[in-house]
């Protein structure tokens, strides 16, 4: 069987989940048939990877523009799969092109929904009207919708009411539970500015609207002082957010020590250095289909807290991986807050309870096991292949 996946993000390119996950998917099923990959960027050596850079008449274009020029140069090499699976939007419009022209089954992963990221309006302008355009149109002509968790299917439902509910599946996202694994390395530690010796939290992840950091730094302000603060937080979507995540920082660094940002993208044995040393890992999402992060976490043995919204309640169970942080949203889309003030102070309540517990070497031990038992990639692949064999049948 070739199947030909189309992602933006694919090694040395990976900004985010969805990147983790097609690269550990296409690792596994490349054992069992012929995977081949289109991905945006410079080509690299790899055998069966293609890579395609933004056309030169395109350079200056509207963001969404230059996606549309890259999936028409992979709409050529799709011809001869019997299969193509791509991920993302920014995918979405070569799979859907290349399943019209060739006549054959288009499967989509889905990681995130553009209508429940209106914010990305600040980042793409009128590109988000086109994204949007684009997802829709991808949806509802897919031969099978596979969402990352329960509640991502649900709000792929919600948001493409059109769409038939059995040919949306659900195949969570995975774990190399031998890739990470706790990494007992203080002298790297100590390298990167924490003192392993003293309490602290670690959030990881862009900053973004999604990844609600300026929450938890609101939050933040109500922990005791020995606390650590570890931001590994880069790539900002846009300068405003970037601007509003300074001056939190910044705000933050006045009024105690200990506050340690970290902007650049993290080999992964320093990451896993510094999750396997921190008190807890913060995720305070408000918009998180599932959530890779927590699972990478889970697996070097930290607790979480995390905000109970989206595929996260699937992932970090309350009470005994970790704890879990109510919220509520207005129905717009965005995930925002219904009442900001009180998400913040939750979110302070919750990293004191557990702070205070005496349950984060028990939980963070549940969390790796949990990890490993329930989110191996050798799982994930073979119910991936279960999906192809449906589409193909139809």
């Amino acid at each position: 069987m070739r199947v030909d996946f189309v992602t933006k993000e694919y090694p040395p390119h990976i900004y985010g989940g969805a990147g983790v996950h097609i690269t550990e998917l296409v690792k596994v099923l490349r054992e069992r048939i012929d995977a081949r990959v289109h991905a945006f960027g410079e080509p690299v050596s790899e055998p069966g990877t293609l890579g395609y850079p933004i056309p030169a008449q395109f350079t200056d274009a509207n963001p969404a523009l230059q996606t549309m020029a890259v999936d028409l140069a992979v709409v050529k090499e799709l011809e001869g799969a019997q299969l193509i699976h791509s991920h993302t939007w920014y995918a979405n419009f070569a799979g859907h092109l290349g399943s019209m022209l060739y006549s054959i089954p288009h499967v989509i992963t889905a990681h995130s929904l553009e209508p429940l990221r209106p914010w990305k309006a600040e980042q793409l302008g009128g590109g988000y009207a086109v994204s949007s355009f684009i997802e829709k149109s991808a949806y509802e002509q897919a031969k099978i919708v596979i969402a990352v968790s329960n509640g991502m299917r649900n709000d792929i439902l919600k948001a493409y009411p059109d769409l038939d509910p059995d040919k949306v599946k659900v195949v969570y996202n995975g774990i190399d539970s031998q890739k990470w694994q706790p990494n007992h390395d203080s002298e790297t530690v100590r390298e990167l500015g924490v003192d392993p010796d003293k309490r602290s939290v670690i959030f990881v992840g862009r900053i973004t609207r999604q990844k609600g950091l300026p929450y938890f730094l609101r939050a933040a302000r109500e922990l005791p002082k020995d606390v650590q603060l570890i931001l590994c937080a880069g790539a900002p979507d846009t300068k405003e957010i970037k601007a509003e995540v300074e001056q939190l920082v910044a705000e933050l660094s006045a009024e105690r020590d200990g506050v340690i940002w970290i902007p650049e993208h993290l080999p992964q044995p320093k990451l896993a250095a510094l999750l396997t040393q921190a008190d807890a890992f913060i995720c305070p999402s408000i918009y998180e289909p599932l959530g890779i992060v927590n699972l990478e976490a889970m697996a070097c043995g930290a607790p979480v807290i995390a905000t109970a919204t989206g595929g996260i309640p699937e992932v970090v169970v309350h009470g005994e991986t970790g704890w879990l942080v109510p919220i509520e949203q207005v129905s717009d889309g965005s995930g925002t807050p219904l009442d900001p003030e009180k998400f913040i102070s939750d979110w302070s309540s919750a990293m004191l309870g557990a702070l205070e517990s005496g349950n984060l070497k028990k939980f963070g031990e549940a969390g790796r096991v949990r990890a490993v038992e329930k989110f191996s990639w050798e799982s994930i692949a073979s119910s991936t292949l279960e999906v192809y064999n449906l589409a193909l049948q139809g």
